[in-house]
């Protein structure tokens, strides 16, 4: 196979119109009047979805040189889904805006460093005028931005705010799909979260989402380290012969132990997975503790426990209904073998501990650890007619459940565009050092616009530039258009609240990936030969 160089006008044509198809189909899905898109798969009928994350990734070019140019873009998008997991689709908005500004300044013979510099320096300003917004999310409102991610499904909303309330704002929330026929049922359950992910990305089971995800697994706990197979071979093969997944929470699995679990997955053998315990040493013994009580599990091997992990059987393991894993975090949903009275008296235990320790630090630990074995996990379970329904009631849930964690940690902003379109009064007495850096601050201004622009007109709306003038005379910040109801409206009291994070991350991802569509001069792309065709 050989590959061709592509610059100048070929390139920046091609550029162009990746991102208008892009746009086309992310943007439609925007706005509680959003339209659905339906994705062909290999088998199987389409997935119809309102995720813009979902659909950017699934569009895949076959000319070479678009397919590459659809790469970059994604990124930028998987950026901002692993940061927040939502915003995915107002991201592409405001990319598909600065790139499509920026061709034209390309192709006037501005110079584009200067652009560029006055780009960055108007983002910097647009993003502390959206953080001079922001305002904590009271209890009351986690529904209604709930609501809003999910374009506009108050049962949503209100089944998201249940589980805060459940659990707490930092407690464990999960999704999953049921086999009945209710929408959404919200279920209370024991377990546990931490900041633990899998040791090797080839323990993934869900490709798409790169999770762990096990029903029913058994859980090997142990303080030691595993470098040796042979010490947890008689586990594996009971397990194995079991036909249920395995879960190791170990100090660390390395060498030749990780190697053996890892080539055993991918041969279709045991279902494995293995993480590194929570904590540092002897923190890291009593959240093993924990961990313990919750899956009921009769033995954390250790060098001060008689038993070897040679030793151990079935029913010294501990269980739980499912196991969620991601690379950053481990989530325990359900104990199976635990007893509500062996959890009690861990947690007694604990506050014991706290009423008799004398360090702020050690109560501070003590009560971290206290909420993790008492919260318990707040699990979503989303139903339906069809397969196909589900997955689409899935992704909303799981994006408005992103949307709330994100309001809860930095705040709200009025939503629906509003708060872009309100920032850009930063940028009236900002000036460029020269006319292509003003150019460059200019194409911010018309670029913060987009999203509200795109929200209203797929309400079916052409009013939006009169909309945005009379949201911009009115002198109030908290003045927004309800799409739903075709009326101006505070925000904060219709419920029509953005995540800042989700506002601020979108934009920065966007402004920073068409800076780098400025100064990119050639892609090297793979040509195929006639005998790969």
């Amino acid at each position: 196979m050989s590959n061709t160089v592509v610059t100048g006008e070929v390139l920046d044509k091609s550029i162009r119109e990746v991102v208008r198809i892009l746009e086309d189909a992310v943007g439609c899905t925007a706005g509680p009047k959003g339209l659905t898109v339906a994705i062909s798969k290999p088998y199987g009928s389409p997935e119809i979805t309102k995720d813009g994350y979902k659909v950017m990734k699934s569009i895949k070019p076959e000319e070479p040189l678009a397919a590459a140019i659809a790469s970059i873009i994604t990124q930028s998008a998987s950026q901002c889904n692993d940061k927040v997991g939502d915003g995915t689709t107002t991201c592409s908005i405001l990319t598909a805006k600065v790139i499509e500004e920026v061709s034209k300044a390309k192709a006037a013979g501005s110079d584009i460093v200067s652009i560029k510099n006055g780009i960055l320096k108007a983002k910097e300003a647009v993003l502390t005028a959206l953080m001079s917004m922001r305002r904590e999310v009271e209890e009351d409102e986690i529904a209604q931005v709930a609501t809003l991610s999910a374009n506009g499904d108050k049962n949503i909303g209100s089944k998201i705010a249940q589980c805060v309330k459940e659990v707490g704002k930092d407690g464990v929330i999960t999704v999953e799909e049921s086999k009945g026929f209710k929408d959404l049922e919200v279920e209370k359950t024991d377990g546990m979260q931490f900041d633990r992910g899998y040791l090797s990305p080839y323990f993934v089971t869900n490709a798409e989402k790169m999770l762990v995800e096990f029903e029913n697994p058994y859980i090997f706990l142990t303080e030691k380290k595993i470098n040796l197979v042979q010490s947890i071979l008689p586990i594996l093969e009971n397990v194995a012969r079991a036909g249920r997944p395995l879960l190791i929470i170990a100090e660390d699995v390395e060498g030749e132990a990780l190697s053996t679990l890892v080539l055993n997955k991918l041969r279709g053998g045991l279902q494995v997975a293995a993480v590194k315990a929570p904590g540092f040493g002897d923190r890291r013994k009593d959240m093993l503790g924990d961990i313990a009580v919750i899956v009921g599990a009769k033995y954390v091997v250790n060098d001060e426990l008689a038993v070897k992990m040679e030793d151990i059987a079935l029913s010294d393991l501990g269980t739980a209904k499912s196991v969620r894993i991601t690379k950053d975090a481990t989530t325990i949903i359900g104990s199976v073998d635990s007893s509500s009275e062996s959890i009690a008296s861990r947690t007694n235990q604990i506050k014991a501990q706290i009423e008799n320790s004398s360090s702020d630090y050690d109560k501070e630990k003590l009560r971290e650890r206290l909420a993790k074995l008492s919260g318990g996990v707040a699990v979503l379970k989303v139903g339906g007619s069809s397969e196909v329904e589900v997955k689409e009631r899935k992704d909303r849930v799981e994006d408005a459940l992103h949307a709330t964690r994100a309001a809860v940690e930095e705040g709200v902003v009025p939503g629906g565009g509003a708060a872009l379109l309100y920032a850009l009064s930063s940028l009236d007495g900002l000036k460029g050092k020269n006319d292509d850096g003003q150019w460059g601050i200019d194409i911010i201004r018309r670029t913060a616009c987009a999203p509200i622009k795109r929200i209203i007109k797929n309400s079916g709306s052409e009013e939006a530039p009169c909309v945005i003038q009379h949201l911009l005379k009115q002198n109030d910040k908290e003045l927004i258009y309800n799409v739903d109801t075709m009326n101006y409206a505070n925000a904060f009291t219709s419920g029509v609240m953005d995540p800042l994070k989700v506002v601020r991350i979108a934009f920065d991802l966007a402004v920073s990936l068409a800076a780098v569509f400025m100064t990119l001069n050639a892609v090297v792309v793979d040509v195929p030969s006639k005998n790969d065709a």
